[in-house]
């Protein structure tokens, strides 16, 4: 069936759409759920590890999949278990059913993640022209729509449970919309459909780890560092990461623009420091505003490392593009599935603020290995 490729292109940014979405409904509702269920810090950073964990065991498997099966297949499971899971987080009240609730989402989350940016490679290439920045933008769209919809829904005093219903209605009316358009193709019989990275993807993979480990610090840290930290009150918390959102977002819909006139390597360089700078901002500064001008700063300065790495993956010689894509994505949404989880260890051990500057100066140290990686692939 020839589908039209505006209408792939719109499905895969739809794609991308759905589990930014979802997974940012979970970020205003993470203080309600450690609450609801009696954790403690590292107890919470235990549980997170669920979502990692759920996630590193279904990317490779999921890529198995779409390679066999198609991405549509693969992408519209994964939806679907989304739309179950989404009410339970608000549901469990026991540390031991949200972590299962949690382990599943991460394994729908990481089946998502890693075919649709196989697809978005495909679609992507067939155009022509560079779009895997504008990709990645709707994820940040999708985070950012899903964080102020459920922050405002709670902060006008609808349950957690209703607000949860309400974002799975929506990712049901999209999905249903996009999936025709969803890529069915499958891989050559016999082809290898995952490898471990090694080479120059492997340094890719590393700079993608830390760039969402700090976009998975602002998921599930933001709300709770405001509350205890700012004391803001636990139903306007999530805004943290609605500043963190909507700073990325738009400078993901100009990032091919930013890139074509400054350069990878100034991008990822300039774009590391500027995070770096801006999460600490964020942790030493005293007052509430200060501190979201850090979490603007931190989105601006994450939001095209991702792109640029994931174009580098496609260019690189080292591995074949359809094998380097799956593994770079595997590292890369370990950062923001797993990493959090690590957060919460060294919380519980120094504190919050330590947790996060030690992750302002990982992302420095990114920023100069990506720099230097897109030198190398030029």
């Amino acid at each position: 069936m020839s589908i039209d490729p505006r209408a792939q292109q719109r499905a895969t940014r739809a794609a991308f759409f759905i589990p930014g979405f979802v997974i940012a409904t979970w970020a205003p509702i993470v203080p309600f759920a450690k609450l609801r269920a009696g954790l403690d810090d590292a107890q919470l950073g235990l549980v997170l590890l669920c979502l990692g964990l759920g996630s590193l065991v279904a990317m490779p498997l999921a890529g198995a999949l779409a390679a066999r099966q198609g991405c549509r297949r693969v992408m519209l499971a994964s939806t679907a278990l989304m739309l179950v899971l989404l009410p339970m987080l608000a549901l469990a009240a026991d540390a031991w059913l949200l972590a299962g609730v949690l382990l599943l989402l991460g394994a729908a989350m990481g089946a998502m993640d890693c075919t649709m940016n196989i697809q978005a490679v495909v679609v992507e290439r067939e155009a022509a022209r560079p779009m895997m920045s504008g990709f990645h933008a709707f994820y940040s769209v999708g985070s950012l729509a899903g964080a102020v919809l459920v922050t405002a829904l709670l902060g006008a005093g609808v349950p957690v449970l209703a607000a949860t219903l309400a974002v799975s209605a929506l990712v049901l009316l999209l999905g249903g919309a996009s999936a025709r358009a969803w890529r069915g193709d499958r891989a050559p019989g016999g082809a290898p459909v995952f490898a471990l990275p090694r080479g120059v993807v492997l340094g890719i993979g590393l700079v993608c780890f830390v760039s969402f480990l700090a976009e998975g610090a602002m998921l599930d840290w933001s709300a709770v560092f405001l509350h205890e930290a700012r004391q803001v009150e636990l139903e306007r918390a999530g805004w943290g990461f609605v500043a963190f959102n909507l700073a990325m977002t738009g400078t993901r819909l100009v990032g091919d623009r930013v890139v074509a006139a400054a350069g990878r390597v100034r991008t990822v360089l300039a774009g590391g420091l500027v995070a770096a700078a801006g999460l600490a901002l964020a942790v030493l500064s005293p007052g509430l505003v200060s501190a979201l001008a850090g979490f603007v700063l931190l989105g601006v300065g994450c939001a095209n490392i991702v792109p640029v790495m994931f174009t580098l993956a496609g260019e690189q010689t080292r591995m074949p593009e359809h094998l380097a894509i799956p593994a770079v994505t595997t590292m890369g949404y370990a950062g923001v599935l797993a990493g959090p989880a690590l957060i919460g260890f060294v919380a519980q051990g120094a504190s919050l603020a330590v947790a996060l500057l030690l992750v302002a100066a990982v992302l420095a140290m990114a920023a100069v290995a990506g720099s230097r990686i897109g030198r190398r692939t030029r």
